[in-house]
């Protein structure tokens, strides 16, 4: 009988983490989830705490990491990953992003553990290719108001492949692209949950600039997939892995108030600092390296991304933070 493998999964009751220790356990992993619950919500892996091959341990990974017995593999998901987030916390996310990945580099080392970083479409900043391939170096100001995350997750992939080209670790990088899907917070600075929140509470949907700005939405079980197969595969460089479905900003909102079936009215406010024009990744590699590519529609996920946003108690979808960005 083969032995059960164990993977640790930091930012484990995020959004993506939680989604991902679901996967892992599903395909009979031993799971250690790490989260010190500064964006995370325990609610989101409650769920797995009755399992006897999961494990959680409330930790900041910017201060040493120690965890008894063997490890194989090891996910670094934990970062403010909103604006919301990153804006009122800047100096954490700068430090989850250094402190945090050397910590679980050294982890990896000394476990002889391969390691994913979770690192994002925000490092090719503003960009002035489209779509983003991953030989882009990017068009980002490391002193903007975005900086703090943007420069965080490009000196996180620096390291790690550091690590890869002088220590002989075993790593990977995944570009995540935008992701959506349940357990989402609702107010959590992000366009898709905030489009569909103030529909719920029907107010106007608010867009910045005149709306033509472009993302591309990956279902998260898509994306996940990506993950999963990029970790077993045999390839150090960044990945991304995305919806290349892409999508005007207005458009966007247009189809959530037909998702919803409310009347609400597009307003424009002023657009902010660095606001990407463009984001929409080109996953050729992926296609060719892992064999993978979205399967679900934008419709089909928002169908079941709505229904999770209705069934919220309702003092969390009258919840308002109108500080919100379009990533």
């Amino acid at each position: 009988m083969a032995t059960r493998k164990t993977v640790l999964i930091t930012g484990a009751a995020g959004f993506l983490g939680s989604h991902l220790c679901d996967r892992f356990i599903k395909e009979d992993y031993k799971v250690i989830g790490m989260d010190n619950l500064i964006t995370g919500d325990l609610r989101n892996i409650e769920h797995l705490f009755k399992l006897e091959n999961f494990e959680f341990y409330n930790h900041d990974v910017s201060k040493f990491v120690h965890l008894p017995g063997e490890l194989d593999y090891i996910l670094h998901f934990a970062s403010p990953a909103s604006p919301i987030d990153y804006l009122k916390i800047p100096i954490q996310t700068l430090k989850v992003g250094s402190l945090g990945t050397h910590n679980l580099l050294g982890l990896a080392r000394a476990k002889k553990a391969r390691m994913l970083i979770a690192s994002t479409s925000e490092v090719y900043g503003d960009p002035n290719v489209n779509p983003q391939p991953e030989e882009y170096w990017g068009n980002v100001n490391p002193v903007g108001p975005r900086g703090v995350y943007d420069e965080a997750k490009r000196f996180q992939e620096a390291i790690t492949m550091a690590y890869h080209t002088f220590h002989g670790l075993e790593t990977r990088i995944v570009r995540i692209f935008n992701t959506y899907g349940p357990r989402m917070r609702l107010n959590d600075g992000r366009v898709l949950p905030a489009f569909i929140g103030q529909a719920l509470r029907g107010e106007p949907l608010t867009i910045f600039g005149d709306g033509s700005q472009t993302r591309s939405f990956c279902y998260v079980d898509d994306l996940v997939e990506g993950i999963y197969r990029l970790l077993h595969s045999d390839y150090a460089q960044p990945v991304n892995i995305g919806n290349p479905d892409e999508i005007t900003i207005r458009q966007f909102g247009e189809e959530i108030i037909k998702l919803t079936g409310t009347d609400q009215k597009l307003i424009s406010l002023p657009l902010p600092t660095d606001d990407p024009k463009q984001r929409r990744p080109d996953i050729t590699k992926a296609k060719a390296l892992l064999g993978w590519e979205p399967k679900i529609s934008r419709s089909e996920g928002l169908k079941i991304t709505y229904e999770y946003f209705k069934s919220l108690p309702e003092k969390e979808i009258l919840h308002k933070d109108f500080t919100y960005y379009n990533k």
